[in-house]
């Protein structure tokens, strides 16, 4: 086994790692990185029905879709995040006892009383720390999950705290848990590098002639032209998402403004305009000049820019029509 800490703190560089390593290594890995703060969104998820759109943007947190299915989560860098990529062994099945036996052991070691609970979770006295996420192909497994060490619980509520009542759709669903963090089980304090270096170790010496890997040349531009080709890329992140109707209503100083759209891979097909606003232009050149945008941040303003809202809109700003699109 390969044992491979990430040189990176990129999100996009991280996911992009696991694909290369699954589509390119013989060997088996187990790899461990850190990511700066992101949303990391199931493959299957609507990715905007998972953030809380404004807090994201604020915080310029990065958001990434990843190859295996289940909830989203929030990364920073007080989260430690590992993968196993191997081999299908004769005995293998298709639950995640395999792959968080060893993060467990390990921790167990450290005097945390560690346990996995039900699918998928690992737990600290039934608080989630740990989530973990599965992908079979023909011959190898990718299983990855989160260690929250010393994450900032309160952004990642922020960050996930999207409202439900605005999409309708079909999409797996976060489901929401009660967290904690590691250190905060410690017998004696440790560091987030130190921990990090120590299941290392602890790794490198549970499996048979497991050694060290550092990514070389090749591997670094091969991984950063994926990071950059897909995983930094808005058709992946936000343009896979599963068809979905989305329906908000704000309060204007021209009255209330609600707006519900039609929304298939990523794009706007159909919008509706309500409300008891009064208009000045004929509303219906601004409604379509929305259909075939993406249901971006970027986009919907890009669009805005090109009208004078008001002059459709009584004492409604653009901004104001920005904020009933998210």
């Amino acid at each position: 086994m390969l044992v491979i800490k990430s040189p990176s703190n990129d999100p996009y560089f991280n996911i992009a790692s696991e694909e290369y390593i699954l589509d390119n290594f013989q060997e088996d890995v187990f790899l461990l990185y850190i990511n700066n703060p992101s949303i990391i969104v199931g493959k299957y998820q609507n990715t905007l029905a998972q953030l809380n759109v404004d807090y994201i943007n604020e915080n310029q947190i990065k958001v990434v879709r990843r190859l295996t299915g289940g909830g989203a989560v929030f990364h920073d860098l007080g989260n430690i995040n590992f993968a196993f990529i191997c081999h299908k062994k004769n005995d293998d099945e298709p639950g995640f006892e395999r792959y968080t036996v060893p993060i467990i052991k390990y921790l167990n070691l450290l005097g945390v009383n560690a346990e996995l609970k039900g699918r998928n979770d690992l737990v600290i006295d039934d608080k989630k720390f740990s989530g973990n996420a599965r992908l079979s192909t023909n011959d190898k497994v990718l299983q990855h999950g989160t260690l929250l060490f010393s994450a900032k619980i309160n952004d990642l509520s922020m960050a996930l705290k999207a409202d439900p009542l605005k999409f309708k759709d079909k999409a797996v669903q976060s489901i929401r848990s009660r967290v904690t963090n590691i250190s905060e089980h410690l017998a004696s304090p440790l560091s987030c590098q130190d921990f990090e270096n120590g299941l290392i170790e602890f790794i490198t010496s549970s499996y048979q002639q497991a050694k060290l890997y550092i990514f070389n040349q090749y591997d670094t531009d091969a991984i950063n032209t994926l990071a950059a080709e897909k995983y930094s890329s808005w058709n992946w992140n936000f343009g896979t998402s599963p068809e979905y109707n989305f329906d908000k209503s704000i309060k204007t100083k021209g009255g209330i403004l609600e707006i519900r759209l039609n929304v298939q891979n990523g794009i706007i097909k159909e919008i509706k305009l309500n409300g008891d606003f009064f208009t000045r232009l004929p509303v219906e050149r601004l409604i379509n000049a929305f259909k075939g945008c993406r249901h971006h941040t970027a986009a919907v303003k890009e669009v805005i820019r090109s009208f004078k809202v008001e002059d459709y809109l009584i004492n409604i700003s653009g901004d104001d029509l920005l904020k009933a699109f998210f």
